[in-house]
Parts: C-alpha cells; structure tokens; sequence
C-alpha cells in the first residue's frame, strides 16, 4: 500500500485495542492510551457523553462545543476518571483535526477513492472550519498541558500501556 493512501483500507479490527463492547467505566483497566485519538469513536460510555458536544461546523459551534467538552475534561479530572478525562482530550484533538481536514480539504476529503486513493488538491477547503480548527486546537493543548491530567498520564501508561 501507498504510504499516502488511508491507513483504513487494510485495517485490522481483530488487532484494535478498544473494543466496542466494553464499558469503559466499568471496566477501565482495559482502557489503553493508544496514539492520538484511537479509540475516540468506540469507547463507551464515553463516546456517548461527550460526543453528543463534538461540533465543528462554525467558529462560534466550535466555541461552544469545546467548552463543553473541556469542562466535561475538568469534570472527569476532578473525579479522579482518566479514561474520561483522556477521552474528552481525544475529542478536542478531534475537533481540531477535523475541522483541519475540512479548512483543507473541500468537503473534508483528501483522498479520491474513485482514483486509487489518490490525494486530492489541497487548500480547496473553507475558511470557516480553519477558525473553528484554531479554537478546538487552544482547547486541547490546554487539556494536554494540564498538569493533573499529564501526571496522571504518564502513571496509567507506566501500569496499562
């Protein structure tokens, strides 16, 4: 496979560290930290909880969602709740590089599946969703920088991976 084509065209769900049928709050010692926004789409309940927030479609909607989803941050911190916390974190990054993908992107596309996955012509996007990227960007290097949230980071990698 091309180096530039998308990493979903051969993905391996059996090799997938999260899995949809776990209750991550029950069962948080499954949870794995994995690489920047892995799992976002598929651990319950917080999918759920704060993905019912997660809006990019303008400047303001952006605004508005990345607070909610960085008080539902705080909120989880303050509960001692990593998986929450670093599933809100995961969001915000999300936030950030989707709207990216749409600022670049026209209709958030960067590959054309019709033309083996080529890439498509980027800077075709809308200015819109690059203001709504930079407020979901601020968000999450906040969250990230978060010293309770960054120490308690690094000791559940140390124990769980």
């Amino acid at each position: 496979m091309r180096k530039d084509s998308p990493s979903y065209l051969n993905f391996n769900n059996g090799k997938y560290a999260w899995k949809p049928d776990i209750d991550y709050r029950k069962h948080p010692e499954q949870y794995r930290v994995g690489k920047g926004e892995q799992g976002v789409l598929i651990c319950e309940p917080y999918k759920s909880e704060i993905g019912q927030n997660w809006r990019f479609k303008t400047e303001a909607i952006a605004v508005e969602s990345s607070d909610k989803i960085y008080a539902q941050f705080l909120d989880y911190l303050a509960s001692n709740n990593f998986v929450g916390a670093d599933m809100a974190r995961k969001y915000l990054q999300m936030g950030y590089t989707r709207a990216r993908r749409y600022a670049n992107y026209k209709g958030g596309r960067k590959y054309d599946a019709e033309n083996n996955y080529a890439l498509l012509e980027r800077g075709t996007g809308e200015d819109e969703k690059a203001k709504a990227a930079a407020i979901f960007y601020a968000k999450w290097k906040a969250a990230e920088h978060d010293q309770t949230y960054a120490a308690m980071k690094t000791e559940w990698k140390k124990i769980r991976g």
